[in-house]
């Protein structure tokens, strides 16, 4: 069931306090259904608390949540039998196998077929490996089979912390696809992602926050419309003499050094102005090899944040192996 106003989560003035430190601040998202949303913020910013409070695991001092249509409470553990979750690192029992894991968490909560136990350590790309216990799985193998608890009940929404966290660059390409393919058959796909990059590719629609408030939400494509970026590459050595240049036009926070030992900078501008820049340098003896435009959501969340960086707080087949509180890994809540 979604909400008359078509979202499939949201929260208003979300509050929680850890002693003097505020976590979440008033938070207001909201995510539509039938979507991937990024939930994007620098370290410390409020991502995992607000996941936590989603699913049950943390009580809020304030604010409220409403999900999939109904209001949320944290004791309304049968709410979450159609929200799958994957909060921080996963949990298993280490002496047991995989398959054995999937069984303990499915009779934990609403019925699964066993066949779906089947299908999903298909779909992770561990059927080779499903009787061995998961203390022997690397990071990667760890993380697959926690994507494969957070779907074990079919669920309507996804909550994802980190998801790409032990998987090589191409687990990540089918951990992307695969949840495409989630919000492409209605279901809503929250993930929690320090991989700019990833999100621009994959997400329709985005959140960032900062200290526990959201500072910018909406569909990505009008987000990064406002976000003009023209690359630019000099020689390595020339770097500092380009920034130099170019700062009197584009005080900080529009001239950004992205990469010193290849000599790339970014600059916050239309696009079609583009030749400015190249002007500029050229005048000062200093000649550009390379000149690239287009939107960047790394430069965007740099601004909205003050400049923080986005560092992490965490049909798979082929994959390859590779604040605070404990794991959950699962339907709902998981032991």
């Amino acid at each position: 069931m979604i909400g008359a106003d078509g979202l499939a989560l949201a929260t208003r003035g979300l509050r929680k306090s850890y002693g003097p430190r505020r976590a979440l601040d008033g938070l207001d998202l909201s995510v539509p259904a039938g979507v991937v949303y990024g939930f994007l913020g620098p370290n410390g910013a409020g991502k995992t608390t607000t996941l936590r409070v989603l699913t049950g695991l943390v009580h809020p001092d304030g604010g409220t949540v409403e999900i999939l249509g109904k209001p949320f409470h944290r004791g309304d553990r049968r709410r979450l039998f159609e929200v799958g979750a994957l909060v921080e690192s996963p949990t298993f029992y280490p002496y047991l196998s995989a398959r054995a894991n999937l069984r303990e968490l499915a009779a934990s909560g609403a019925r699964v077929p066993s066949r779906r136990i089947e299908e999903l350590l298909d779909v992770v790309g561990l059927c080779e490996r499903a009787n061995d216990r998961v203390q022997e799985y690397s990071m990667g193998m760890k993380q697959r089979l926690g994507i494969a608890a957070a779907l074990l009940s079919d669920p309507k929404l996804l909550l994802l912390d980190e998801p790409a966290n032990g998987l090589d660059p191409a687990g990540i390409v089918a951990m992307r696809d695969t949840l495409r393919a989630l919000a492409s058959q209605g279901k809503t796909v929250v993930v929690s992602s320090h991989l700019l990059g990833e999100i621009q590719v994959m997400a329709d629609t985005v959140g960032i926050i900062a200290s526990g408030k959201l500072v910018r939400e909406g569909p990505l494509k009008e987000l990064l419309a406002t976000q003009g970026v023209v690359k630019v590459r000099v020689q390595p050595d020339r770097v500092d003499a380009a920034i130099a240049t170019l700062a009197p036009e584009f005080p900080a926070g529009r001239l950004t050094e992205t990469d010193r030992d290849e000599g790339w900078l970014s600059v916050r501008i239309e696009p079609n102005r583009a030749e400015v820049i190249s002007q500029k340098l050229a005048g000062a003896g200093i000649y550009v090899s390379g000149l690239e435009s287009g939107t960047d959501l790394e430069m965007l969340f740099l601004e909205l944040t003050g400049g923080q960086a986005a560092t992490g707080e965490g049909s798979f087949v082929g994959l390859a192996d590779s604040d605070a509180g404990g794991a959950t890994a699962g339907k709902g809540t998981v032991a």
